[in-house]
């Protein structure tokens, strides 16, 4: 029977060794740098693979494993399936027993609810900020007069080749100022 860590943040400019120092008793670690929400996590599904029954994985706190109630449920069935028991060290849960399964279920629910809260929080603050004129996106490369001298060019038959090099735009980019009036 092996204890296995799974250790993950969610950027390369993060680090794991506050997780990994948590983990160093486990028998094996996986380790990962990825966002939670994609589901191209390729260290999570090997040791997914290689958790075998009586085995216990490993994780610090329930978001290093799901970022949604769904996700984490979806795990924990297929823990389940294989008979793996999950710890969680800093929420102390065990789904080894009916308590913590109890727990897993509720702080799963609770980290949903907060990433949702956090999602519309920050909605909210884009909103406000384009309510105060606050513009978001990249900069226009060209001024107003730019894309007028642009418009009469083509109009004037000057090939979208050339336009793209004289402006040093995409052909997408001219084709966008050609489209706005």
């Amino acid at each position: 029977m092996a204890v296995v860590g799974y250790a993950r943040v969610s950027s390369v400019g993060q680090s794991l060794d506050v997780q990994l120092e948590k983990l160093k008793h486990c028998d094996k670690i996986f380790k990962e740098k990825r966002s939670g929400v994609s589901n191209k996590r390729p260290r999570l599904k090997a040791c997914l693979e290689y958790v075998r029954e009586g085995d216990t994985l490993v994780v610090t706190r329930l978001d290093r494993l799901a970022r949604s109630t769904l996700h984490l449920c979806q795990l924990a069935e297929q823990l389940d399936k294989k008979r793996v028991n999950l710890q969680v060290i800093d929420q102390s849960i065990d789904t080894g027993d009916a308590t913590g399964r109890l727990l897993f279920n509720m702080l799963g629910a609770i980290s949903q609810f907060e990433t949702e809260i956090r999602a519309e929080r920050q909605m909210d603050g884009i909103q406000n900020a384009k309510a105060r004129g606050v513009r978001f996106g990249r900069k226009k490369q060209l001024t107003q007069a730019q894309c007028s001298e642009l418009r009469r060019k083509r109009a004037d038959g000057v090939l979208i080749k050339t336009l793209m090099e004289e402006y040093n735009l995409s052909k997408a980019s001219v084709y966008r100022y050609l489209g706005q009036e």
